[in-house]
């Protein structure tokens, strides 16, 4: 299974994002913050990151574009998990550079079928994902 990075603020999604994908069968490191959350992505190499958008100092889409940006971590899927549900937060996500995204509140058994299928799409995957999500999101043509 897969290394999961979970980046959030608050414990309890911290805690029900652990619980449920250590119970699906992947290893799960978790970070507070931003910062502690590139640092763990640079060193530890995850599979996939889930990332929250609200936190504070550091907000989910400056994490975003710094992964995305760098060559050690551009590559790593990462799924947005965000109580932001407007069209204008979506868009910014998927053009900043997510392969998933996932509003709270949500069911356990949709972050760990995201998460898997992430982990098993190839890159070409992904990004033909990333179009369709914006292309659904901007009305046909507009991505």
């Amino acid at each position: 299974m897969a290394k999961v990075l979970v980046i959030d603020d608050e414990p309890d999604v911290l805690m029900l994002c652990r619980v449920n994908l250590e119970h699906a069968g992947h290893v799960v490191l978790v970070a507070t913050g931003g910062a502690e959350g590139m640092e763990l992505a640079r060193s530890e190499r995850p599979d996939v990151i889930v990332l929250d958008l609200m936190m504070p100092s550091m907000d989910g889409f400056d994490v975003l574009e710094e992964l995305t940006l760098g060559d050690d971590t551009r590559e790593v899927p990462i799924l947005i998990l965000t109580a932001r549900a407007r069209a204008l937060d979506k868009v910014r996500g998927w053009r900043a550079g997510a392969w998933g995204y996932l509003t709270k509140p949500f069911a356990p058994a949709t972050l760990t079928a995201d998460v898997g299928r992430l982990e098993r799409m190839t890159p070409a995957e992904r990004d033909i994902v990333r179009a369709d999500a914006l292309r659904t999101l901007l009305g046909e043509g507009a991505a």
